[in-house]
């Protein structure tokens, strides 16, 4: 099979350079497209579902949220198996599917069978599903730079500005905010006085509750215009919640302002974001989408960035704290140089080797043309270019000049014997 296809090759050599130059160029087309990241991505193939249920022990979060989700997740296709986490207050189940399954094929038969578990769960209690990115997908951090502004006021700028902002690039799953206080309004029921207007908690959210919605009402015509009657009843601020009434006593509404102290303040947080040790930041972590280049992603985040940053308060500013690209960048070009460089020694050996320049040009054009298939094949096989994929090319350099000088040799040798065989014949 060899001999013939080495034969066929020999008969059609002008189709066989074409093909050679095809194949370079698609290589090196391949070389531009091909994704790049420093470290390879080796995490599992997972769906993560995030449940919370907030003021509740670990144990009770198990029995009731984490067990049934792992117990009726169990048995979808491809899974290899489930795993659940309980904390206080929070559930996490991580379904690991085969490594060939697709992630989007996955999550959606996640979610088609946990729409078919919400009444196993308690009251109010909704899973989600969680970005989809993987452990490697934290590609840049950045805090923003507000001298003198309020932590709650660069948490507020961060969750509903710059949040959706940076969403919208391509290839980003989630924009994770840190630091700050989460702005709320707090409400701190006194027992004493609870108890003096014979009131109870579940009566002052539930008041609270219906107060803070917008009903509809009816429409009707009036010389022939048509009126639609609605209420607007969503609450702006404490005043506002103040001036709720939970019930009547003595025909004396009692409003939340007698039982309890409504104020603005931040949610309970379980610790802090400190940069550098000069104090509280505000910030938010980039996470990429499975499968994207990270290098590409990154440099539009930072395009958006400028653009977002036009909408800043004046004095704000991006402060970029992590930032992939740059081990990117200094890990691809460290095995550019390293590929190069055994390319050019490994030309210069089979020279001084061979002392023939027709038959070391014939290997060494072997380099770059296999180096340019190999970027086909990290294409074909969805194989991103970091350390690991390309150190293997490099190792291969080697193996690639060994097998050509040994075929070089071998056709010169058998070529030379010819033609000397040729000469016995002639002076014979």
């Amino acid at each position: 099979m060899i001999a013939k296809l080495i034969s066929l090759s020999l008969r059609n050599r002008y189709i066989v350079l074409l093909i050679s130059a095809a194949l370079f160029g698609w290589g090196l087309y391949s070389v531009q497209t091909n994704k790049v990241d420093a470290i390879p991505d080796l995490s599992e193939n997972q769906v993560i579902v995030f449940t919370e249920w907030m003021g509740r022990s670990p144990q009770i979060i198990e029995d009731q949220i984490t067990y049934p989700l792992v117990t009726n997740l169990q048995g979808l296709p491809e899974v290899k198996y489930v795993r659940g986490s309980s904390m206080f207050g929070m559930s996490f189940i991580y379904v690991i599917f085969e490594d060939e399954t697709d992630v989007y094929w996955a999550r959606e038969r996640v979610l088609e069978r946990l729409s078919s578990v919400g009444n196993m769960l308690p009251e109010g209690v909704a899973p989600t599903l969680g970005p989809d990115g993987t452990g490697v997908g934290h590609i840049l951090w950045y805090t923003l730079d507000a001298p003198g502004m309020d932590l709650g006021e660069q948490r507020a700028i961060q969750d509903w500005y710059v949040k959706f902002g940076l969403q919208n690039v391509k290839g980003v799953s989630e924009v994770a905010s840190f630091g700050g206080f989460q702005k709320q309004y707090q409400i701190t029921l006194d027992p004493n006085k609870l108890t003096y207007y014979k009131l109870s908690v579940p009566q002052v959210i539930q008041s609270i509750r219906a107060n803070n919605n917008e009903a509809g009402g009816r429409k009707f015509e009036l010389s022939d215009i048509g009126y639609i009657i609605k209420t607007t009843g969503y609450l702006q601020s404490a005043e506002e919640i103040q001036n709720i009434a939970i019930a009547t006593n003595n025909t004396i509404p009692v409003r939340v302002r007698d039982v309890a102290t409504v104020q603005m303040t931040g949610e309970s947080r379980l610790g802090i974001f400190d940069l550098n040790g000069q104090g509280e930041a505000v910030g938010g972590i980039v996470v990429m989408r499975y499968g994207e280049n990270a290098d590409e992603v990154i440099d539009n985040v930072k395009l958006k960035m400028e653009e977002v940053a036009k909408g800043l308060p004046e004095g704000v500013k991006f402060n970029i704290v992590y930032d992939r690209s740059g081990l990117i960048n200094e890990s691809i070009d460290s095995i550019k140089k390293t590929l190069i460089e055994e390319m050019l020694v490994a030309s210069v050996i089979v020279f001084l080797f061979l002392f023939h320049w027709r038959s070391a040009l014939v290997i060494l054009i072997q380099l770059p043309l296999s180096v340019a298939i190999g970027f086909i094949l990290l294409n074909a096989f969805g194989i991103s270019s970091n350390i690991m994929s390309l150190t293997g090319i490099a190792l291969s350099i080697g193996v690639i000049v060994d097998d050509a000088i040994v075929m070089v040799e071998n056709a010169y040798r058998h070529l030379a014997d010819a033609q000397k065989g040729k000469e016995w014949m002639e002076e014979d």
